[in-house]
This record gives C-alpha cells, sequence and structure tokens, in this order.
C-alpha cells in the first residue's frame, strides 16, 4: 500500500510541475487621490489558461465593490452578526468599483453575476484555448472603504489594502471558484506575478511585502496575495536575519528592542525549521492583521492584572500573526473550503512553540501561584490545555461543526476559535498516535508543494497516507468530515496480578484509536493504544502494578466527556468522585464532583436588597444534569426567599430537534408588601434550528404546568386567586439579525377557572436609508373564563402576570416610579387607559417608525370586549427613545384615548420604560453575535 502511495505521490508531484510553468501577471499602474480616497488603476492582465478545456469566460474577484451597498454578501454578513458600522456609516464611508472599460483588441463586455455584485464575469469573443494566453487591459476606479469595517481601507493615518485589485479567481476542477468577500480574509487566487508602479508614492510611507525595485515601483513573483501599507506615518520596524525581512508594527506591549527581536528571531527561526524556508524576501505582520485575527484567551485579560509578562504576550501576538501570514501568503488552498488545515498547521505550530519554549505555563499564567487559587482546575491546567476547553465548550452547547465545513458556513465563534482550535489538536492527536514525527514531516512536505502549485485537502490527505503505514481513514473520516463525539469509557474491568481485562464502549460507532494508560501513585506505568474499538472485544494488557487505569490521560483525543474514563485497580473497585466546594466559577474537573458557590444579589421593591449564596454545577461547560440551589434573605420582609431548580438536558445531534430540556423548578419572592409567592413549575421544552447553523432562525415548543400559591395581603383582595394551577403550551419561532427580525408565538392556558389562546407576531425592518419600522400584533380570546376578578385578563398596558414569568421590580404598583415600568406583552400599549382589561378577547397592533438616529414615533390601536360590555376601540401614540432594542428603551407618551398627555398633570409619571437589570440576559448581547 505504501509503494502505490508513493507513485501515487510522484505523479502527482509532476503533474503540478508542469502547470506551475506559468502564471498570470498582473501589471498594475495606481494614482492615489487621497482627498476623495480614490485609486485610480490601469492594469495589464495576463491571463493564462492552464486547464484543460477552453475557457468562453473568466472570473475577476473585485471584493472592493463588496462595500458598495447594504445588500451586499458582506453587507448581509454584518447584519446577520448585529455589526452595526456597515449599515449605518455615511455613504463617504463605503467603496465601490467604477471598470471603465476591458480591452483584448477589442472592448469585452462583462457582467457581475447575480448576488455578487463583488466578482466580474468577463465575455470571451473567443475562448481561450488550453495552455494558452490572453492579454486584457483594464481602466478601473477604487473609491476605497473606510478601514473600520474589516481593517482595509482608509483611516486616518493612511491606507490600509489588501485584496484590493481586480485578480483571476483560481480554477479548481475546471470551474472558477467564486467567493464573495464575506469579511473571512479567504480569497482564492491563483498563483501570479506582479509588477505595481505607484505613481505618487511621495505622500506616504510605503511599506509592502513586495520586492522594491525603486521608490514607485515593487514587485513580487508567485503570489497568492500581497499587503501594501500606505502611511503618512510608519511604525513599522524591520527585522532581518539570513532567511527572511519582517517588517512589524505590533503594538511593543512594555517590551524593549532588543527583547522584541530575540523573539522575533526565535518565531521566524522555528517555523522555519517546522515548514521550510518562506518563498519570498519579506512578510509584514501588523497590529491591523493581528486584530482581524487575534489570540483569544486569557493573555487578552487587562494588563494591570500582570497575568503573564509582557514580553509573553507580546511573544503570543507575533507567533499568532507571523504564523498566519506566513500560511496564508503562501499555502495556495482554496482558502474557503479547505481553510481547516490553515487552521491545524498553525495551531499545532503554536501548539508545539509552547510545548518547546514554555512548557510550564499554565492557563492563567501567574495567577497559578496564589495559594488561594490553587486549588482551581482552571489555575492548574497546561496553557495549551485550553484549546480542548474552547472546542468543548461549543460541542457541550451542541454547536460545534465538522472540519470540511466551508469557512463561510461556520458560526462566527467555531471560525475564529473553536474550530480552529479542533483542527490543531485533532492533527496533535493524529501525531501522538502516528509517531516518529510522520506528521511533521507530511507537513513540511505539503508545504514545500503548496508554495508552487494549487493544493487541497486531498493532497494533504494522500501525503500523510503515503508516509506511514497505518491505516488513517478515520482520520478524514470521522475527525474531519463529521462532528460526531468522542466519548469513551470502560466497562467489565476485570484484574489479576498480572494483567486487567476490560471492554471499551464509544457512545459512536466511529473507529477512533484511543490510549489507555496504567497509573501507579499517579506515575503512568504503560501506554498502549486501542486502535479498533469493538465494543464486544475483550482487552487484556500487562498491569505492570498500575493500582488505576486510564482512558486518554493527557488529553491527546478531544474527547466530549473526561469524567467517565477511569477505573481504580484496588481490593473495592470505589471509582466514585469526592466533592469538591469551588468559589465563583472553574473549568470541569473530571477527578471531582464540583459544587460551585457564590454569593448573590437581587432586588424588588417588596422584599429589597435580597443577598442569598447560590450552590450549582454548572462550570464554564455546559452539562447534562445541572443543579441551582439559591437560598436569600428579604432585607425587607426579613424571611426566606430564593430558587431552585433541576434539570436534565438532552442534546440531539445533526438534527433539527437539537436540544430537548426537562426541569423542575421553585421560587419564592413577595409579590406585595406583606405577601410572598410560592411558584412550582416543572417544565419540558423543544429546541429545533436550521441544518445552517448560521441562520438566526429559532423554534421553541414547551409545556408546562404552573402551580402558584399566593399568601393573602391587604393591598389587593382577589379571593379566587390565592391558589392556581396553569397548564401552559407555548411555541414560538423567530429569526433575528440587525436589518430583520421577527417573531411568532402561539400560546394556550388551561386551568380549573379559564381556558385562553393568544397569538403574537412581531417584525422589524432596518431599511438602507437607516429608518426602522417595528410592527407587532397581538389577538388573544378566552375559551371559557369562571373567574369574577380581571386578575386573569388580558391587559392593554401591564400584564398581572399571574404565571411570574416577567421580571417586575414593583409588580402590584399601581402608582409611582415602579409602575411605569413597561413588560411589552399582551396589548403592547403605552398609556395607561382608564379601563385596560378584557375579559374576554383583545386584539392590538403596535407600530413605531424611526424620526432620526434613536428617536422614533409609535402608535398602537386595538379593541377590546369584556363581558356585558361593548367592544371599546382604543388608541396611543408617543414618541420612543430606541436607546438598545429590548434592553433599554423610553417611551414618551402624546395622544391616546386620555386625550393629549402631554398637557395631563404630573406628565413624568406617565412615561414609560423597558429596563433590563438580568446579567443572563445582557449576555445575550455578546452571543447573539458569536453564536
Amino acid at each position: 500500500m505504501k509503494i502505490v502511495y508513493q507513485a501515487f505521490f510522484c505523479v502527482f508531484c509532476i503533474f503540478f510541475a508542469a502547470k506551475v510553468s506559468a502564471q498570470h501577471e498582473s501589471k498594475l499602474k495606481i494614482r492615489i487621490d487621497a482627498d476623495e480616497h480614490l485609486v485610480h488603476v490601469e492594469q495589464q492582465l495576463t491571463f493564462y489558461n492552464q486547464t484543460d478545456r477552453s475557457l468562453s469566460e473568466i472570473i475577476l474577484s473585485d471584493w472592493n465593490n463588496a462595500y458598495s451597498a447594504k445588500n451586499t454578501p458582506l453587507a448581509k454578513r454584518f447584519s446577520d452578526e448585529f455589526v452595526r458600522s456597515f449599515h449605518f456609516a455615511k455613504d463617504e464611508e463605503h467603496g465601490h468599483t467604477r471598470l471603465h472599460s476591458i480591452t483584448s483588441g477589442d472592448t469585452m463586455l462583462w457582467h457581475r453575476p447575480e448576488s455578487q455584485v463583488d466578482l466580474i464575469a468577463v465575455d470571451l469573443k473567443t475562448p481561450i484555448l488550453p495552455g494558452e494566453k490572453r492579454i486584457f487591459t483594464l481602466q478601473y476606479t477604487l473609491k476605497l472603504p473606510s478601514a473600520k469595517f474589516t481593517g482595509h481601507g482608509f483611516h486616518e493615518n493612511g491606507y490600509h489594502l489588501r485584496n484590493w485589485f481586480l485578480t483571476p479567481a483560481r480554477i479548481e476542477d475546471g470551474e472558477f471558484i467564486k467567493n464573495s468577500h464575506n469579511n473571512l480574509d479567504d480569497i482564492s487566487n491563483g498563483h501570479f506575478n506582479v509588477n505595481l508602479e505607484i505613481e505618487n508614492p511621495e505622500a506616504f510611507i510605503v511599506t509592502t511585502d513586495l520586492d522594491k525595485v525603486s521608490s514607485r515601483i515593487f514587485e513580487g513573483k508567485n503570489r497568492i496575495d500581497f499587503a501594501l501599507y500606505l502611511e503618512r506615518k510608519s511604525d513599522f520596524l524591520s527585522y532581518r536575519n539570513a532567511f527572511i525581512d519582517v517588517e512589524n508594527n505590533l503594538k511593543p506591549e512594555k517590551t524593549d528592542d532588543i527583547q522584541r527581536a530575540i523573539i522575533v528571531d526565535r518565531i521566524v527561526n522555528f517555523v522555519r525549521d517546522k515548514l521550510g524556508d518562506y518563498p519570498n524576501r519579506k512578510i509584514v505582520v501588523s497590529q491591523n492583521d493581528y486584530n482581524k485575527n487575534p489570540f483569544y484567551g486569557l493573555n487578552q485579560l487587562p494588563s494591570f492584572l500582570k497575568v503573564f509578562p509582557q514580553e509573553f504576550i507580546y511573544e503570543l501576538k507575533f507567533l499568532r500573526t507571523y504564523t498566519n501570514n506566513f500560511l496564508k501568503q503562501s499555502v495556495a488552498i482554496d482558502a474557503r473550503k479547505d481553510n481547516w488545515i490553515y487552521d491545524a498547521i498553525q495551531v499545532n505550530l503554536m501548539m508545539d512553540y509552547i510545548d518547546t519554549y514554555h512548557s510550564q505555563a499554565k492557563l492563567t499564567g501567574n495567577l497559578s501561584q496564589f495559594r488561594l487559587l490553587k486549588s482551581y482546575n482552571i489555575t492548574n491546567l497546561q496553557f495549551n490545555g485550553q484549546y480542548n476547553y474552547f472546542y468543548m465548550l461549543m460541542a457541550r452547547k451542541n454547536l460545534d461543526q465538522p472540519l470540511s465545513t466551508p469557512k463561510d458556513q461556520l458560526i462566527k465563534f467555531n471560525e475564529q476559535i473553536a474550530s480552529k482550535y479542533y483542527a490543531g489538536i485533532t492533527l496533535k492527536f493524529l501525531d501522538s498516535y502516528l509517531g516518529d514525527d510522520i506528521v511533521e514531516k507530511s507537513i513540511r512536505e505539503f508545504y514545500k508543494t503548496a508554495k508552487i502549485n494549487d493544493v487541497s485537502s486531498a493532497d494533504f490527505a494522500s501525503i500523510l497516507r503515503k508516509n506511514t503505514d497505518r491505516n488513517i481513514d478515520w482520520y478524514f473520516r470521522s475527525m474531519i468530515a463529521t462532528n460526531d463525539i468522542m466519548d469513551y469509557k470502560f466497562r467489565e474491568v476485570k484484574k489479576d496480578n498480572d494483567s486487567v481485562r476490560f471492554k471499551i464502549k464509544h457512545r459512536t460507532d466511529r473507529e477512533i484509536p484511543v490510549p489507555v494508560y496504567g497509573l501507579k501513585k499517579n506515575q503512568v506505568v504503560f501506554k498502549e493504544w486501542i486502535t479498533t474499538v469493538d465494543p464486544d472485544s475483550i482487552y487484556v494488557i500487562p498491569r505492570n502494578d498500575a493500582d488505576k487505569i486510564v482512558l486518554n490521560y493527557k488529553y491527546e483525543l478531544p474527547e466530549y466527556n473526561m469524567r467517565n474514563n477511569w477505573r481504580a485497580l484496588k481490593s473495592f473497585n470505589f471509582s466514585h468522585r469526592p466533592v469538591k466546594f469551588v468559589f465563583f466559577k472553574d473549568l470541569e474537573d473530571p477527578y471531582y464532583n464540583q459544587v460551585l458557590y457564590v454569593p448573590t444579589l437581587s432586588y424588588n421593591l417588596y422584599d429589597g436588597l435580597t443577598p442569598g449564596l447560590r450552590f450549582y454545577n454548572k462550570t464554564m461547560l455546559d452539562k447534562r444534569f445541572i443543579f441551582d440551589i439559591n437560598p436569600a434573605y428579604s432585607t425587607n420582609t426579613e424571611s426566606l426567599a430564593g430558587s431552585v431548580s433541576l434539570s436534565f438536558n438532552q442534546n440531539v445531534r445533526n438534527s433539527k430537534l437539537y436540544h430537548v430540556r426537562y426541569a423542575v423548578g421553585g421560587s419564592k419572592s413577595h409579590y406585595a408588601p406583606d405577601a410572598a409567592y410560592f411558584k412550582f413549575t416543572p417544565i419540558v421544552q423543544f429546541r429545533f434550528r436550521p441544518h445552517d447553523l448560521r441562520d438566526n432562525k429559532k423554534q421553541l415548543l414547551s409545556l408546562r404546568q404552573v402551580v402558584v400559591h399566593r399568601d393573602p395581603t391587604n393591598y389587593q383582595i382577589d379571593g379566587d386567586t390565592q391558589d392556581y394551577s396553569v397548564t401552559n403550551l407555548r411555541y414560538v419561532d423567530n429569526r433575528t439579525e440587525l436589518t430583520q427580525h421577527y417573531t411568532f408565538l402561539a400560546d394556550f392556558q388551561a386551568a380549573t377557572n379559564f381556558g385562553k389562546a393568544a397569538v403574537e407576531f412581531q417584525y422589524r425592518k432596518l431599511f438602507d436609508n437607516n429608518r426602522m419600522l417595528s410592527l407587532r400584533f397581538y389577538g388573544g380570546s378566552f375559551l371559557y373564563n369562571k373567574t369574577q376578578s380581571n386578575y386573569f385578563s388580558f391587559s392593554l398596558d401591564r400584564p398581572t402576570d399571574y404565571l411570574f414569568d416577567y421580571n417586575y421590580y414593583g409588580r402590584s404598583e399601581s402608582s409611582g416610579f415602579f409602575s411605569q415600568q413597561l413588560i411589552l406583552a399582551e396589548g403592547g400599549f403605552k398609556s395607561k387607559l382608564a379601563n385596560p382589561f378584557a375579559n374576554q378577547w383583545l386584539t392590538t397592533v403596535n407600530t413605531g417608525f424611526t424620526v432620526w438616529n434613536w428617536i422614533e414615533v409609535y402608535g398602537d390601536a386595538g379593541f377590546l370586549k369584556s363581558r356585558n360590555q361593548n367592544e371599546q376601540f382604543v388608541y396611543d401614540s408617543g414618541i420612543r427613545l430606541n436607546l438598545v432594542t429590548d434592553y433599554f428603551e423610553v417611551y414618551l407618551p402624546v395622544y391616546s384615548n386620555n386625550g393629549w398627555e402631554v398637557s395631563k398633570n404630573s406628565y413624568a409619571e406617565r412615561i414609560r420604560f423597558i429596563i433590563t437589570l438580568s446579567p443572563g440576559t445582557l449576555l445575550n448581547l455578546f452571543t447573539r453575535k458569536w453564536f
């Protein structure tokens, strides 16, 4: 088999050696208009058909035109990730390309493909034959965008340019790769030679990785991209050794010139030893590059904490940016389809570097030296251990994606963090399994080929298979092509004086090797690889006096659950985990049952400040079973309050139904100065989502029983509302992004004395002129109603919240500041009308429209009907200050059924507000951008 792979690889090399004999060429002459941020370009493009078929059109990437409108793929990407800067930018901050002409003898016809305005399709009057070259002359003007969107474009000091000129898209399998700009830095160009002439360079200091021919002319050979910085003041410094010149302007992080020079030289030589020579003489490492692709981890904590030495932080930043640019500028792969190869090689390099030069570094740096923190798992974890935890954060949330997923289909957290790290640790695992530096040799071989040829993941796989006699199909089939979880545990362990017998169970049927360790007094006495896990097979290993056997002891395998990986070999085989109390938060420790505790403080008008102590078991990773107990003390009533919940979470992999939650919870708090309520709720929830995880559409189906006991109070007289139980079935369907949002809700409730059904629809649209339209419809009707009070009635402006779902700060208040809190539910009115309740049915429409920036006008209208009363038409209107939608809003009533609200006495008491203080709710402002 190995001979077959070697023969195949030789043919592969010969084929690509022929392919690389000719490349595209671009001669660019540019003139910069700094006042208007224009670049006037004359380009001579020599296109070489390296395919084996005739081409009737060619595709040019024009990523500068991605900034031209608010409906381009780039703009939609920003909207999907709630990035406001592009949509609300001034017109002069956007960019575009004005193509004046394309000629090749005659004037050529061209068009932009539908929905891809950042590509240009050139229609050829006569096809370009295989092996033929054709020269095109292009004249166009670039209006550069602001660099605040993607880091590329104009800024106050000049220009950062990348992917700015028209260049032929890469051809793979006979077809052009038509990738639009998605702010992923993954343009797929074919190799090209470039000659760049800047007509007016005297206004700028030019920094580039092209070779300098003169003050005006720069050139590069066999490129797939290049960087160009034109700045009025430059802070780039040059570092040179015998192999490469580094132009570097990373922030110095309080390091001196000598420290930075030593770090740069060390990393440059390390990467060269691992990969080989860089194909170009120069490379640019910029702060701008780092900002776009930072090292996510605890080294980003504020510098005053001094968790890591400043030179170590600088070292990490340079290592991250240098390896990223080194690979992206020299490895010619389809960076969208096969991006995992970049990530795997880069993270593997970074882990090797830490193991070589900082093997004792901890995840929390100097914090690990504090005696009070030594018991925390997070302070004892090695620095390289963080990669597995960041991946596991997504896996436990059922948000991980296969490494083979194209980069533009990854959710943001996976694209920037989890998938990168998972790619690196899977390659590290393969290296541990194969040994003999096979992976390192294969990476060097792959890099040598990729420097001069277009390559793909199939080529990387071929090289790896060629260099080993072992079957590694499982690596590509199970670890790259799927996101199936890996979770092993022992079964039927038996031991005698000389050997250990056991079975191994794997949660999925994927054939992935797993290492088995034997430990004696926590020292490794043997390690054996189980290459094929068969649940019916009995494995026998010499014991070597081990007192414990552990699967995946050194975390080589990115395993879903490490808590079931060990078995004691003592006379009495107890493998229980002792309880460990941990203050605040910690990483999951597989050898302990962790109970976390933290002080809490909440507030409402009746309980006042309510301090408590929360006990829970959810670490930084999600768990299947979660308990959360929060006893608290009400300072106003001098009585106990608090909550308790138990939940079991079931993730369903690769299914539209992705999560099922079974839970039971209870809480006690006060709803009036002299009365408490007790709420008990068993619930089951089913969550659905599309297979495309970037789609922000989510669906929820929940069934719960809400059992409430209310103490009697002198402030309210509702004799039939003290004790009740409500069955509640609810369905929610929503999709949300910056420019568009909708929610549909259907709700059914049944109790002894009433039954009701309601539907709600919300829609928000942000138009290109930055004005927003908000629409909401609510309709509800009682199916039966035997109650005598309005406690269970529909409400126009302030629902009674008999299910105790809403976070009222003063739920029983009818006047004063706390009565002005607005919960946008049921009728959704903002004005307080004389009779806001309906005990038969209620329908309302709520609208809003932007006047300027965050100032909107709103209007509400509807009908309500109660027993023995005629239908009543109601309305209100006013001004909405939409500071942070759904989180911080102020409503100023103007006109309603009450007349002119602004002319009434005590107008300040009519103002309504929405304010969110819950940390969990506020956290959604962050998570919606990443997940």
